[in-house]
């Protein structure tokens, strides 16, 4: 994906979980690659989105709020993609 476009999706995921209310905040950053990650049998992010939430019940809405799907499903149309989770607590 280009770089350009890379920062609008990043940004349309930030704004929607953003106006969704039931997330305190919202942070995108890009991957940083290094040589010969490309052997590592794993997944290699090209970005992450961290979202802080208050509790599991606004995890679980933030993922079903107006806009999320529509959004996600705008960029796999044009850039295929797949997503991984990992929910946690608070990391210090």
């Amino acid at each position: 994906m280009p770089d350009t476009e890379l920062d609008q999706y990043l940004a349309d995921i930030e704004r929607v979980m953003l106006d969704s209310g039931f997330v305190q905040s919202v942070v995108t950053r890009r991957h940083i690659p290094l040589p010969g990650e490309e052997s590592i049998p794993a997944l290699i992010a090209t970005a992450i989105v961290q979202a802080a939430v208050a509790d599991l019940d606004a995890l679980a809405k933030a993922f079903t709020a107006p806009g999320v799907h529509e959004v996600i499903d705008h960029w796999q149309s044009r850039h295929p993609y797949k997503v991984a989770w990992a929910n946690h607590e608070p990391l210090a």
